[in-house]
């Protein structure tokens, strides 16, 4: 019996793709952090985000895949400050970008005729090409990088849809944590005279993702038979004989 194109073993098949992942503050993983010294207090808390890029994905065997890629990923915090003596209070938003390289084994489990459950863990390759600011009236939040490049352990669950013409569509959720700390977060409080009253907490960067994705269509007998053609030198032509 003939299998679907979709249900065909991946084995040597490299397929290419495009994700969008909106970050989810979810609380147990920690978005809200306080600032606290003696009449003056702060929070900085995350507000969601975006996470988007490209996906590469080689098939080893039939049920089991490496994906790597790139990702840009911009973290969004709401950021507040009070100071009880004379009722100040401000507030602004900041925006924190980073960069991603994950590497990932994936492993498939067939729930249908042309639906897969994937499960993936792996690590990711984190930069950060600078630190972000936002300054207010009598304050400003600063998000230094605690390194312009780190590891963090990346992992997911999801499921994808494979259709014969259309490439595959996928939906699933992904937990990112650094293994460091992401960065330092220093919010500053200035007094009549300017003068700097600061406090500090380090951000490790965890969070979670939503993630959509497309794979464009790969026929894998095709790109089998193009590794094959590869392969292969064209026959020499032989002279004829006077």
């Amino acid at each position: 019996m003939l299998l679907p194109l979709a249900a065909r073993p991946q084995a040597g098949v490299t397929t290419f793709g495009i994700q969008l992942k909106p970050v989810i503050p979810f609380p147990f993983f920690e978005p809200h952090t306080d600032f606290e010294r003696p009449d003056v207090h702060a929070s900085l808390d995350l507000t969601g985000g975006l996470a988007f890029g490209m996906v590469v994905r080689t098939g080893l065997t039939k049920s089991l895949s490496l994906e790597t890629g790139i990702n840009q990923i911009v973290r969004r915090y709401d950021f507040a400050l009070a100071n009880d003596t004379n009722g100040y209070t401000d507030a602004a938003k900041l925006r924190y970008v980073g960069y991603e390289v994950p590497l990932l084994l994936m492993v498939y489990v067939r729930l249908g005729e042309k639906s897969w459950m994937n499960n993936a863990l792996g690590f990711s390759l984190d930069m950060y090409p600078s630190d972000a600011q936002k300054v207010v009236d009598y304050g400003q939040a600063y998000l230094f990088r605690r390194n312009w490049a780190q590891l963090g352990v990346v992992g997911n669950i999801g499921v994808e849809y494979r259709t014969d013409r259309s490439g595959y569509f996928y939906l699933g959720a992904t937990y990112h944590r650094p293994f460091n700390d992401m960065a330092q977060a220093d919010i500053t409080w200035f007094d009549r005279n300017f003068r700097p009253y600061r406090m500090t907490q380090l951000l490790d960067g965890s969070y979670l993702t939503v993630d959509l994705r497309y794979f464009f269509h790969e026929d894998p007998a095709k790109a089998r038979k193009r590794k094959e053609q590869d392969g292969v030198r064209a026959p020499r032509k032989l002279k004829k004989k006077e």
